[in-house]
């Protein structure tokens, strides 16, 4: 495989993962999702995670979808999502809330590591860097 086919890949797998995500948000993993929205958010939680949802549906097939001349503006706004939700992760960590399967503290601190590999993700993906 050749760079461009793997970056494609790489784009629709993360849209993919966004669009289930934005779908769980909506659906199976509701309760979940809330656990990890920070108090200080003006927004009631249930209110959070349909916006989140719907933005995360969009964005993951913003990444599928769109055309070649605008994947690196997509993929700017994917990697500003991943840093915007980030405090939300920290938020579910220092407040020792369970959800997903982060139901220790290391579990939790270990999964803040992986946001900036998600920021690189849609940025490498989208020819950004």
């Amino acid at each position: 495989m050749d760079g461009n086919t793997v970056r494609k890949f790489a784009r629709i797998v993360l849209g993919g993962t966004l669009i289930f995500a934005g779908v769980s948000h909506l659906t199976i993993a509701r309760k979940e999702f809330q656990a990890q929205v920070p108090d200080w958010v003006p927004l009631d939680k249930d209110d959070t995670m349909v916006y989140s949802g719907i933005g995360e549906i969009t964005l993951g097939s913003s990444l599928i979808f769109a055309e070649e001349s605008h994947q690196e503006t997509v993929g700017r706004i994917a990697a500003a999502f991943f840093t915007a939700v980030f405090p939300g992760n920290y938020s579910q960590y220092i407040h020792h809330r369970d959800a997903f399967g982060l139901d220790t503290d290391t579990k939790r601190l270990v999964r803040l590591f992986f946001q900036p590999a998600l920021v690189y993700w849609a940025l490498k993906s989208t020819k950004t860097v």
